[in-house]
C-alpha cells in the first residue's frame, strides 16, 4: 500500500492546487479598461511598457562603495532582476515605493542575491554614493534578511547613463525647480536574466504572490517548487492591470485532468478490492 499512499498524497495535492486556482481566481477578472487625462501638473508623466526590449546592460554607474560598475553586472542566468528607479531624497513617493517592494521582498521565501537581483537606481545625478549606502542599510534593517545585503544594490550616476536607462525602460519623469524636486510616476519592473523586460507592477504596493509567480516566470522556471509551476499553469500575467489573472480554460483542463486520475484511482481500488474478496470466498488468498 505504500505505493498507493504516494499516489494518493501526489493526486491530493494536485486537487488542492486546482481549488486554490479555483477559490481566487473570480477576483483577478481584468476590470474594463478606461480612459484618462493626467491632472495639472503631471503631463507626461507616467511609466511606458516597453515588454519584451532589452535594457542596455553596458550602462556604467556608481555602488554604495563609490565603485564604477556596469548594470549588466547584476544579472546572472537564472536570476532576473527587480529594477526601480527612485531618487533618495524624495520626500515622499519613492519612501512610499520602497517600503512597498520591501513589504513584498518580505513575505515571499526567496532572498536578493539567491535566487533573484535587486536593483535600485537613482534618477537625481546630484545624489552620491553615501546616500546610497545610508538608503541601503536603512532598507536592509526593515527587510531583516542581513544575507540580502549581496542581493540589493544602490545606484548612482550621470545624467546620460539615468536617461538611457529611463527611456529603455519607458520611465517619464521631469525636475520641478521650483519646487526642487522631481515629478515622476511609482512602479517597478522585473528583468529577465538577459536583460529583457518581462514585467511591470504599478503603484507602491505589489503583490507578494504576484512579485513570487514574476520571478519564476522571468527565471524559465529555474527556480520554484511545483506548487508555483502549477500556479503559473492557472494564471497567466496580464500587462493591462500588472497582475496574475486566472486563466479560466487552464484551470477547467487541469481540473478535468484532475478528474480523471481521481475516478481512475477508485475504480482501481474497487477492481482489486473485489479481487481479494473473491479471493477470501474461494479460501485462495
Amino acid at each position: 500500500m505504500v505505493g498507493y499512499e504516494i499516489f494518493r498524497r501526489g493526486a491530493m495535492c494536485i486537487v488542492l492546487a486546482v481549488t486554490m486556482c479555483s477559490a481566487v481566481m473570480a477576483q483577478y477578472f481584468t476590470p474594463p479598461e478606461t480612459k484618462t487625462t493626467a491632472p495639472p501638473g503631471l503631463e507626461g508623466i507616467g511609466i511606458d511598457q516597453h515588454l519584451n526590449e532589452q535594457v542596455p546592460l553596458n550602462l556604467t554607474f556608481n555602488d554604495e562603495q563609490g565603485k564604477p560598475v556596469k548594470i549588466g553586472e547584476y544579472f546572472h542566468e537564472g536570476r532576473p532582476v527587480i529594477l526601480n528607479l527612485v531618487y533618495f531624497q524624495c520626500p515622499m513617493l519613492c519612501t512610499e515605493v520602497l517600503n512597498g517592494l520591501t513589504s513584498a521582498l518580505k513575505v515571499i521565501k526567496f532572498v536578493p542575491g539567491k535566487e533573484f537581483e535587486v536593483v535600485t537606481v537613482s534618477f537625481d545625478p546630484r545624489e552620491t554614493p553615501q546616500l546610497a549606502a545610508n538608503k541601503k542599510e536603512m532598507y536592509l534593517k526593515k527587510l531583516g534578511k542581513p544575507e540580502a545585503a549581496k542581493g540589493w544594490h544602490f545606484l548612482t550616476g550621470e545624467q546620460s547613463q539615468i536617461s538611457e536607462l529611463a527611456k529603455a525602460v519607458g520611465f517619464r519623469y521631469r525636475f520641478d525647480p521650483k519646487l526642487d524636486q522631481f515629478v515622476h510616476a511609482a512602479g517597478i519592473m522585473l528583468i529577465t536574466p538577459t536583460g529583457k523586460i518581462a514585467q511591470y507592477y504599478y503603484g507602491v504596493e505589489y503583490s507578494a504572490k504576484d512579485m513570487r509567480l514574476g520571478i519564476v516566470e522571468a527565471s524559465q522556471n529555474r527556480i520554484g517548487s511545483l506548487a508555483d509551476q502549477v500556479l503559473l499553469y492557472c494564471y497567466h500575467y496580464d500587462p493591462r492591470t500588472g497582475r496574475y489573472g486566472a486563466t479560466i480554460t487552464n484551470i477547467v483542463r487541469l481540473g478535468g485532468i484532475v478528474t480523471v486520475i481521481v475516478l481512475g484511482s477508485v475504480l482501481v481500488l474497487l477492481f482489486r478490492k473485489e479481487k481479494q474478496d473473491q479471493g477470501i470466498g474461494t479460501g485462495r488468498v
